[in-house]
C-alpha cells in the first residue's frame, strides 16, 4: 500500500519535528499501535462495504507547502450568506488569521497547535484530549501525526452567540497531499456554542483529509456540530467525531455529504448522565462514482436519555452509500427512548446501498426503534404532480426535494438552512420558486 508505505518512510523525520512535552508518548504509542492495526481493508467488518483501496494506493505528500494564493474574494463564494457568522481559516494546515474574523477573542486562541504548545493549556489537553477517541487504525494515526485544527473551550454559563465557521482549505499543492485534522471542543456547564465545519480542495490533485473530532457537552451546556461536505471529485475525507455528553446535555452532530470522491463519517455519541438529548441528522445526494460511508453508534449508558438518528440519502448514476447505525443500550439505562431511521431513493440501476441499523439492548423498560427504506419515488404522488401540469423532471425534484428537507428541520442557524436548501435544490435541479 503506497499510503503505508508513505508513513513508514516519513514517520521518524515528522516525529522529530514534534516537541510537545506532554503528547510525544501519546504520538509515539498511537503511530506503533496503527502499525499494529494496519489499514482497514474489506476484510475487516466496518469496512465490508468501503473498498480504501483508491485512497491507499496513492502516493502522498506528508508535509504540504504552506504559500498560498487565496484571496478574500475566493473565501467570500465559500460563506453561507452570513453576515454576523464568525469564522477561522486553516490553508494547507495552518491558520490565517488575516482571512479569518473572530469576535470572542484572540483568533490565535483557536488554534490547535496555539493550544498545544501554551503551558497554560496542559491541564486541558491532559484532562480532554484523545479520552474519547477509540483505538482504531485511522484515529489512531491522526493522534501520531495532528498538528493543526480547531480548538475551543467555552467557559461556563457562556453563550457563543455567532456560529463559528471553520474552514479547512487545499491549495497550491502540485503532489497529493495528506493532512490529519484534530479538533477539540469543549463546552463547559451551562454553555452554548454552534460549529459548521467544511473541507474546500482547490487543486487538481488528490488531497485525503483523515480528520479526528472530540466534543464535551458539560451539564445543562448545548454544543451543535454542522459538518457541511460538499468538497471536489479530488478529495478523500476520513471523519471520526466522538461526542461525550454530561447531564441535562443537548448535542447535535447534522452531516450534509454532497461532494467528494469518498467521505467515510465515524459519528460516537457517549452518555454520561441523565437526561441527555442527543441528534444525529444526515442528508447525502451523490452521483457518478462517488461514495459516503456513515457509521454511527450511540452508546446510553444512563437513565432517562433521549437520543434521534434521520439519515436520508438520495444515490445517482453509479454512486455507493453505506449506513451501520448502531444503538447500545446498557442495563442500568432504563427509560431510554432511542430513534434511528435511514431512508433511501436509488435513482438510477448503477446505483447502490447497503444498510444495516443494530441493535444492542440489555434493560427492559426502554423504547427503541429502527429502520431502514430503499426504494425509488413514489408513483402516485409523481402522477399527482404531473396532473397539475408540472413536467416529469419537475415532480421528481420536487419530491426528492421533500424526501431530503425533513433531516435539516431541527437546524436553527438560517443561513446554514438556505444554504442546504440551495444545495438540495442544485443537486436535484428543482427550482426554488415553489
Amino acid at each position: 500500500m503506497a499510503l503505508l508505505e508513505n508513513i513508514q518512510h516519513h514517520h521518524s523525520a515528522f516525529l522529530e519535528t514534534l516537541h510537545h512535552r506532554f503528547l510525544d508518548q501519546k504520538r509515539i504509542s498511537s503511530l506503533q499501535k496503527f502499525f499494529e492495526q494496519g489499514i482497514p481493508t474489506k476484510k475487516d467488518e466496518e469496512y465490508k462495504y468501503t473498498n480504501l483501496k483508491e485512497i491507499t494506493e496513492k502516493d502522498y505528500n506528508f508535509f504540504p507547502t504552506e504559500h498560498h494564493n487565496i484571496t478574500k474574494e475566493q473565501i467570500d463564494t465559500l460563506h453561507l450568506g452570513e453576515e454576523n457568522f464568525d469564522w477561522i481559516v486553516f490553508i494547507n494546515g495552518r491558520l490565517h488569521k488575516e482571512l479569518s474574523k473572530i469576535s470572542i477573542e484572540n483568533v490565535e486562541f483557536l488554534s490547535f497547535n496555539y493550544a498545544l504548545n501554551d503551558p497554560n493549556h496542559k491541564e486541558v489537553f491532559d484532562t480532554y484530549f484523545n479520552t474519547i477517541s477509540a483505538d482504531l487504525a485511522f484515529t489512531n494515526l491522526n493522534t501520531a501525526y495532528c498538528r493543526h485544527g480547531f480548538f475551543l473551550k467555552v467557559p461556563k454559563n457562556i453563550v457563543i452567540e455567532k456560529p463559528i465557521h471553520v474552514f479547512y482549505i487545499s491549495q497550491n499543492q502540485e503532489e497529493n497531499t495528506f493532512y490529519n485534522t484534530r479538533n477539540l471542543l469543549i463546552a463547559e456547564e451551562g454553555s452554548k456554542v454552534e460549529i459548521i465545519e467544511s473541507h474546500h480542495n482547490f487543486d487538481e490533485s488528490y488531497v485525503f483529509t483523515n480528520s479526528v473530532t472530540e466534543i464535551f457537552t458539560a451539564r445543562n451546556a448545548k454544543a451543535d456540530w454542522h459538518k457541511l461536505q460538499n468538497d471536489s471529485d479530488t478529495s478523500y475525507l476520513m471523519d471520526h467525531t466522538f461526542a461525550k455528553q454530561e447531564r441535562d446535555s443537548l448535542t447535535t452532530v447534522n452531516t450534509f455529504s454532497f461532494g467528494g470522491k469518498l467521505v467515510r463519517n465515524n459519528l460516537d455519541f457517549i452518555h454520561n448522565g441523565e437526561n441527555i438529548n442527543s441528534y444525529m441528522n444526515g442528508i447525502t445526494i451523490i452521483g457518478k462514482e462517488q461514495t459516503v460511508d456513515h457509521h454511527t453508534a450511540v452508546h446510553h449508558k444512563t437513565p432517562n436519555c433521549e437520543s434521534y438518528q434521520n439519515y436520508k440519502g438520495v444515490y445517482k448514476d453509479k454512486s455507493h452509500g453505506i449506513f451501520n447505525g448502531k444503538i447500545f443500550v446498557d442495563k442500568i439505562a432504563q427509560k431510554t427512548n432511542a430513534y434511528q431511521q435511514n431512508n433511501n431513493i436509488l435513482l438510477n440501476e448503477g446505483a447502490t446501498i447497503d444498510t444495516k441499523p443494530q441493535l444492542e439492548i440489555f434493560a427492559d423498560d426502554v423504547k427503541c426503534s429502527h429502520g431502514c427504506t430503499v426504494g425509488q419515488l413514489n408513483d402516485d404522488a409523481l402522477f399527482y404532480l404531473r396532473a397539475r401540469g408540472i413536467s416529469k423532471k419537475e415532480a421528481q425534484a420536487l419530491l426528492l426535494y421533500a424526501f431530503a428537507n425533513d433531516a435539516m428541520q431541527n437546524i436553527d442557524i438560517e443561513p446554514l438552512k438556505a444554504k442546504i436548501s440551495g444545495i438540495l435544490a442544485e443537486k436535484l435541479e428543482v427550482s426554488m420558486e415553489f
